[in-house]
């Protein structure tokens, strides 16, 4: 096929080596610890100790697949080298450590209420001690053509090359940087470097959106660049920079995990409880996304650690199935087909009632009359839509029964918002649609009308600055003063600000910025919106989330939290003055955590994050509105407090990443037990996970506790 060809003429090869270590487990005297950790009746406790005595920051992590789905704890040691895993259900574990410059300790047996010490081995090499880092280590090992190399090709400036080679591109559904990335599978070991890079962006049934992305740079410029950062690899080259071990409240996190799902099908994101209100569904059941790979909805219940499904139906069985979709044969499973999906669901939310809503595929692409040119609907009349990719579905655990509407903008991710009607404001996605969407939920349930209770609106700037909506030129249109003036960003992610019920939310084209509509009495006729352009060295923003007191959020592809407030902004709207780069006094800079990728100056980290959550409410103990971001290459979530990220790594099995949270309170009375943060293993590729073929997606919870011996 030309796709195929055209990757495969000048292609490139990848290698690896690597370089971490952890605890070879010894059993130390148990009295001496017993006296150290009080191990209650659902604890394992001990200590951890190495050749230069205890070992303090390392991961103690619990196994067992006793339960009805498997389970995971981790925990980390204090400055002791003490550990105590809490609340473990009854069943046979398996305990080792692992920790930065060591290498795993030996797996020992243990039960709730034993006492397990574990020995740790120092690692023998720098190679072996560098198998455990995030994949942010090796990937920053990564070369990009220099500044004063642009444009190169098609590309302008290394800021637009970047965000490609990250956040918008090639880690948008996988991470680089793990063993299985920066490796050559032995089925490609006998291509030329660049060859067998181009032959594994075509493995497998993503290979249309992959070989896409690279196509948006210099490809074989791309190619010998990644056949460069593989051979150095293989030729034994290790990360110029190494991880810290967690420090401070890092020690205080307790992570849990639980398979659902199955191995051949991968998770986007999950929801826990109302994101305006956490103590719904409280202890309640955790239901998943699986976006393009099945319609089989996976479901964790998380007390009796029973993982189950239901199916996400279409209306239309002429919808398109991704079965369907080209691909060439993978490494890991050859010619099979993985994907089978016709639903695509993805970004799940509770609403008050304990309902979940999902944007979601109902039919094909073309729109209904009523969402056409020459329709009486009032959007329609206002900006007729002829097709959307994405609809929405609502599901209700209490009947079992599945909802479907057809909306006749696309959907992407949703949002309520704290008003009378129970608004359900969605993002359409890529900046094409140029609309926004909302569902008046009190009208839809009075009436059952889906036409009747759906709007949206296009994105209509005041660029002359009367404070209204007036008639307005098209993109392509030369600007007129005397007019409002459209453009076609449409939202990505999306938020609701509190205080005003302004919607907000990223717009992915480069450099980007943030929208801020404000919907007014007839949204269709009447919403204005602002944009807000991040000002550099920050570019190309992802997900996206606002605070308590209005303060947008957004993770960059430059390698920083992009914090604005509007309220520090000394314009606002005006004749050719609100384009975009109007207010840099709003922004704040925050670099995440990690290196920076190789050769590239200033600041910002090779992280490249794809989305930020507020915890609005304080659910994992660290205070209101702590804005937290997917640590997609540090294997993490992080959270900003203070200015300064603290980082929860995952660190079991290698290759967490997440592409959602929430925080739910399970039991406002309980302290840290009765709070946590919930999120998913959501790669596309699950099989390129430490476990390898045959690992499950996972639902994971990360808990905060008072110190990292607390029960």
């Amino acid at each position: 096929m030309a796709l195929r060809s055209g990757l495969l003429d000048g292609a490139a090869a990848l290698a690896l080596t690597c370089i971490l270590a952890l605890s070879t487990p010894a059993l130390l005297p148990a009295s001496a610890q017993q006296a150290a950790v009080q191990v209650g009746a659902s604890d394992i406790g001990g200590t951890v100790s190495g050749p230069n005595g205890p070992e303090a920051g390392v991961w103690v992590i619990a196994e067992t697949s006793d339960l009805p789905t498997r389970f995971i704890k981790s925990v980390v040691t204090d400055e002791q080298g003490r550990y105590l895993i809490p609340e473990l259900p009854k069943a046979s574990y398996q305990v080792f450590a692992r920790g930065y410059g060591l290498v795993d300790s030996a797996k020992l047996a243990g039960e709730p209420g034993k006492t397990v010490n574990i020995t740790a081995v120092a690692a023998p090499s720098p190679k072996a001690a560098a198998e455990y880092y995030p994949a942010i280590y090796w990937y920053a090992m990564l070369k990009t053509p220099a500044a004063s190399e642009f444009p190169v090709g098609n590309v302008k400036s290394q800021a637009e090359w970047l965000n490609v080679t990250k956040t918008n591109g090639c880690f948008t559904c996988h991470a680089l940087g793990n063993k299985a990335t920066r490796t050559i599978p032995p089925m490609f070991s006998d291509m030329k470097p660049e060859d067998a890079w181009a032959r594994r962006i075509l493995s497998g049934q993503a290979m249309t959106s992959m070989a896409n992305s690279i196509g948006r740079i210099e490809t074989p410029r791309a190619l010998k660049l990644f056949a460069d950062w593989t051979d150095r690899i293989a030729a034994g080259e290790l990360p110029a920079a190494k991880p810290r071990r967690p420090q401070g409240r890092e020690r205080n996190v307790v992570i849990t995990q639980w398979d659902f799902s199955d191995p051949r099908h991968y998770l986007h994101d999950v929801t826990s409880t109302d994101k305006r209100k956490p103590t719904v569904n409280a202890n309640g059941k955790i239901y998943g996304a699986v976006e393009n790979s099945t319609d089989k909805i996976p479901v964790l219940d998380p007390v009796k650690h029973v993982a189950s499904s239901f199916t996400m139906p279409v209306r239309d069985p002429k919808t398109h199935n991704f079965k369907n979709d080209p691909m060439s044969p993978s490494p890991y499973w050859g010619d099979e087909v993985l994907w089978d999906g016709q639903s695509t669901t993805h970004n799940p939310m509770f609403d008050e009632k304990g309902r979940v809503w999902y944007t979601s595929r109902v039919g094909p692409p073309p729109n209904p009359d009523f969402c056409k040119k020459g329709s009486s609907h009032p959007s329609a009349k206002v900006f007729p839509l002829e097709t959307s990719t994405r609809h929405l579905a609502m599901f209700d655990p209490a009947t079992e029964k599945v909802t479907l509407l057809r909306t006749c903008y696309p959907t992407h991710h949703l949002v309520f918002a704290e008003d009378a009607n129970n608004t359900l404001w969605m993002s359409a996605g890529g900046p094409g649609s140029g609309v926004l969407g909302w569902l008046d939920r009190n009208v839809f349930e009075e009436t059952g009308d889906e036409a009747k209770a759906q709007g949206w609106t296009p994105i209509v700037l005041d660029t002359n600055g009367n404070g209204k909506r007036d008639d307005y030129t098209e993109p392509n249109q030369p600007l007129d003063p005397a007019k409002d003036r459209r453009v076609t960003g449409a939202l990505y992610g999306i938020g609701v600000n509190p205080k005003d019920g302004s919607v907000w939310g990223s717009v992915l084209t480069f450099p980007g910025y943030v929208i801020r509509v404000e919907p007014g009495g007839n949204p269709s006729e009447t919403a204005l919106a602002e944009i807000y352009e991040p000002p550099l060295p920050g570019y190309g923003p992802r997900g996206f989330d606002i605070d308590r007191e209005g303060i947008a959020w957004v993770p960059l592809a430059s390698g920083h939290m992009g914090k604005f407030d509007r309220s520090k902004c000394k314009v606002l709207k005006g004749p050719q003055t609100a384009n975009g780069k109007h207010c840099p006094e709003g922004w704040t800079l925050y670099p995440f955590p990690g290196p920076q990728l190789a050769g590239i100056e200033g600041s910002g980290s090779a992280e490249a994050s794809y989305y930020t959550w507020v915890d609005q409410f304080d659910t994992f103990g660290l205070g209101r509105n702590v804005p937290w971001a997917t640590g997609n290459a540090n294997e993490s979530l992080m959270a900003l407090v203070d200015g300064q990220w603290l980082n929860f790594v995952v660190p079991y099995p290698l290759g967490f990443y997440a592409k959602w949270m929430d925080g739910r309170i399970d039991d406002p009375n309980a302290g840290w037990k009765g709070r946590g943060v919930w999120a998913t293993y959501g790669t596309r590729t699950p099989f390129h996970l430490e476990t390898g073929k045959g690992t499950r997606p996972k639902v994971v919870k990360f808990q905060l506790r008072p110190d990292p011996l607390a029960r």
